[in-house]
């Protein structure tokens, strides 16, 4: 890593092709970290925090030393069950339907490929999430 805020090549890696085969996304790069957009509305951004410095975000997740986050949006009734299961999860207070999630060597990739096509589904206008089927 090379700045703050910067990801690990191999958590881009396994995440680039879940964002990038959604229609009409694309990656850039974020105030820190990186982040996917459908038009105009971002639906993952990863980034690592370091309490010292993102305070926000380190905050949220109640993190003491820097970890790699994925921040994303989610329906609001499922909202709850995610939570209710603890770490990895955990409840940013910038936004009713963002949730975010801490990346680690026990992170279900499945799941995350589940959760940012739910989160597409929810920022993408409504021609464009009809051609994603919801995940199971």
């Amino acid at each position: 890593m090379t700045a703050p805020g910067d990801v690990d090549p191999e958590v881009l890696d396994r995440l680039r092709p879940i964002c990038g085969g959604l229609p009409e996304t694309y990656e850039e790069p974020a105030w820190v970290g990186t982040r996917w957009r459908i038009r105009r509305r971002t639906f993952a951004h990863v980034l690592t925090v370091d309490p010292d410095r993102q305070a926000v975000h380190a905050r949220a997740a109640a993190l003491d030393r820097p970890a790699c986050l994925l921040v994303f949006r989610s329906p609001l009734d499922e909202i709850a069950g995610l939570l209710s299961g603890g770490h990895p999860f955990y409840k940013p207070d910038w936004s009713p339907n963002v949730l975010g999630m801490i990346l680690d060597e026990d992170t279900d990739w499945a799941e995350v490929g589940e959760l940012l096509t739910e989160s597409y589904r929810v920022q993408a206008p409504k021609r464009l999430a009809a051609l994603v089927d919801r995940p199971a």
